[in-house]
């Protein structure tokens, strides 16, 4: 029999102020995949078909042996011993979470092709052994931790053993290759496993008036180009400043009713947003001029991931809130859109 299902996951705004590399926040934009495989046939070996509505339809590549959401579905598949897809499988994903903003965009495609091939082989993996494939994948856990489990999430990556090192140290190159124009079937075959365990997590509360304002410029920020401007090595006073303020925010954003004087001071970061600043103009005066006491109902205010898009926390006022943060862009030649987004949950697969 044919069989269909839809895998749905989050987009993601990771760092949340002073927690750079280590919290991760699911938000309500999502990628959804609508996927039929047909019963089993005899016939020949035959590509996906795959289609994409939505965000990013126009340069998302269509060519499953080069759309990051399959290549890592079948990384997953050849990991667990099947070498080919589904013959005659299609994919329809629908996106709403915008390319390079800082929203997750590629933490959700790879979150999708690890449930896909999942699904795909039937493998009925833990969440940890799917997270453990992430990782292989996007090499930074916060985002794609918060894109699986869903809701306001923490982690970290385990010390490993010599051995489990040495996997997980693969260059990605060789666990997800670029694939030739004139790659065949039998292509990129034995790939490396990840190791067991890479990841790990726990999901702080989250009090429920909080919703997300994201403030997105229209203009790219590569992860990679943010990641350049970071100094590699910070001062100690940099450093305890930040902990303090992680220490505090975990549970300050748990509260009921939220504090904004405690909230907002612990929201700000001096280990990233001071030196993306030349990359994102109206950076510094969104995060100092819209504060708790200019606009009432907010919260605190951060870059959102590496950025561009400015992550709002606020109970009330979004409106304000997002509209004055759109005249201060405005006035450095940038235009903005802006979403009120509530915070999700984590990913689904449902069988129609």
């Amino acid at each position: 029999m044919t069989r269909q299902f839809t895998v749905k996951v989050p987009g993601t705004s990771a760092n949340i102020g002073p927690g750079f590399d280590v919290v991760g926040l699911s938000l309500s934009l999502h990628l959804t995949l609508t996927v039929t495989v047909p019963a089993a046939s005899e016939q020949p070996h035959l590509a996906p078909v795959i289609t994409y509505s939505g965000e990013g339809a126009d340069e998302v590549p269509l060519d499953a042996y080069k759309n990051l959401t399959t290549r890592v579905a079948l990384y997953v598949l050849r990991c667990n011993g099947i070498r080919f897809f589904p013959p005659g499988l299609k994919l329809h994903a629908h996106n709403e979470i915008p390319f390079g903003r800082g929203l997750g965009s590629s933490g959700a495609a790879v979150i999708a092709g690890v449930i896909l091939g999942n699904e795909l082989g039937q493998f009925n993996l833990t969440k940890e052994r799917l997270l453990d494939f992430a990782l292989m994948v996007e090499r930074h856990p916060d985002n794609v931790t918060a894109a699986l489990i869903g809701g306001f999430v923490g982690s970290y990556l385990r010390e490993l053993d010599e051995a489990d090192t040495e996997a997980a140290s693969v260059p990605l190159s060789e666990v997800l290759p670029e694939y030739p124009p004139d790659a065949g079937e039998d292509w990129g075959l034995n790939p490396p496993p990840p190791p067991a365990g890479i990841g790990h997590y726990v999901r702080f509360g989250w009090s429920e008036p909080i919703k997300a304002i994201a403030i997105i410029p229209r203009f790219e920020l590569s992860t990679a180009k943010a990641r350049e401007v970071l100094p590699s090595m910070y001062t100690r006073k940099d450093l305890v400043f930040n902990l303090q303020r992680l220490a505090v925010l975990t549970t300050a954003l748990a509260q009921n009713p939220p504090d904004p004087d405690l909230i907002y001071e612990a929201m700000k970061d001096r280990v990233h947003q001071p030196y993306r600043k030349t990359l994102i103009p109206g950076l510094p005066e969104v995060t100092s001029c819209i504060t708790p006491t200019t606009h009432p109902g907010l919260l605190g205010i951060c870059l959102s991931g590496a950025g561009p898009t400015i992550l709002a926390l606020a109970t009330t006022n979004f409106e304000k809130i997002a509209e004055d943060a759109r005249k201060i862009f405005r006035a450095q030649g940038i235009e903005v859109d802006w979403k009120v987004l509530t915070i999700a949950g984590g990913s689904q697969v449902n069988n129609s």
